[in-house]
C-alpha cells in the first residue's frame, strides 16, 4: 500500500478516531474534553488520538482549528493528523491559485481565507487568485504551514486502517493511490470487498455513523448538523463520543 503509517499491535492501546471537523472549533474543544475524561477514566497508558482531516473550509474558524491542533502538548496523549481532501486543496491553491482557487472557494475556501483574515472578493480575477495566494503566504504562521506538510495519508493498527476518505476496491491493497485516499467515494462507499481490515473513514456526510462489514464512516456533518464524532478502539470493541452545538449563525 501507498505510505501509511504502522503502529505495532501494542504500540496504542487505545485510539480515538475524530471525523471531520471543518472549522468547528467549538465542537474540537468540546470533543477534546469529553475524550479527556474518557481517558482519565479508562486509565489506559497508552491512549492516541487519529483525526481524519478536514480540518478546514465550510466551517467559521479554519485557521483558529489548526492553531489548536497544533498547540497539543504536554498532557501525555499521543496524537496523528491525516490529510483531508480540503487541505489537500489549501496546499494546492498556495503553489496555483489560478488553477486551483475556482474549485477551493466552491468547497469552502472562501470560509478558510476569511478566518485567516482576508477579504475575498466575490469575483476573482486571476489577479486577484494570485492576491489572496500572496495574502494567505504573508499571514500563514511557520506552525500551520509545517503542520500541514506533515500531514499523515493514513494510520493501520491492529484490525483496522485510518484514511481520509477509502481506498479504491479496483485495485489491489498494495497498489493504492494518494489521491484514493483522500478523495474517493465510489466506488468505494458501496463495495463489499473484505480489505482483511476494516477502515474507518470520513469525507462522507451521513445522518449517523455508518457502521458496515469493512468500513466504518464517522462523518456526521460538524459545519452543518453541529454533530463531531469521534469513534473509540479499543479491546473492548468500538464506540462512539460525540459533540453536539448548533451550527453558527449566518
Amino acid at each position: 500500500m501507498i505510505d501509511v503509517t504502522q503502529l505495532p499491535h501494542d504500540e496504542a492501546g487505545m485510539i480515538y478516531a475524530i471525523g471531520d471537523i471543518h472549522g468547528r472549533l467549538d465542537l474540537l474543544d468540546q470533543i477534546e474534553a469529553t475524550i479527556a475524561d474518557d481517558i482519565a477514566k479508562s486509565k489506559n497508558p497508552t491512549p492516541l488520538i487519529c483525526y481524519l482531516g478536514d480540518y478546514i473550509d465550510r466551517g467559521p474558524q479554519s485557521a483558529q482549528v489548526i492553531d489548536r491542533l497544533c498547540s497539543y502538548s504536554g498532557d501525555g496523549v499521543r496524537r496523528l493528523f491525516l490529510k483531508g481532501n480540503h487541505e489537500d486543496r489549501m496546499i494546492d491553491f498556495l503553489v496555483d491559485p489560478i488553477a486551483n482557487g475556482p474549485a477551493w472557494m466552491k468547497f469552502g475556501g472562501r470560509e478558510a481565507l476569511e478566518s485567516y483574515g482576508l477579504i475575498v472578493p466575490i469575483e476573482l480575477s486571476d489577479a486577484d487568485w494570485n492576491n489572496l495566494r500572496d495574502q494567505l503566504n504573508a499571514v500563514l504562521p511557520d506552525s500551520h504551514r509545517n503542520f500541514l506538510s506533515a500531514l499523515l495519508l493514513g494510520v493501520r493498527w491492529r484490525g483496522y486502517l485510518l484514511v481520509h476518505a477509502g481506498l479504491n476496491p479496483e485495485r489491489p491493497v498494495s497498489a493504492q493511490v494518494q489521491h484514493d485516499l483522500m478523495w474517493i467515494r465510489e466506488p468505494f462507499l458501496s463495495s463489499e470487498r473484505d480489505w482483511g481490515f476494516k477502515v474507518i473513514h470520513g469525507h462522507v456526510i451521513t445522518e449517523q455513523p455508518d457502521f458496515r462489514a469493512n468500513r466504518i464512516g464517522i462523518d456526521t456533518g460538524a459545519y452543518q448538523t453541529g454533530c463531531l464524532t469521534c469513534l473509540v478502539l479499543s479491546n473492548d470493541g468500538e464506540r462512539l463520543i460525540q459533540a453536539w452545538s448548533p451550527p453558527p449563525a449566518t
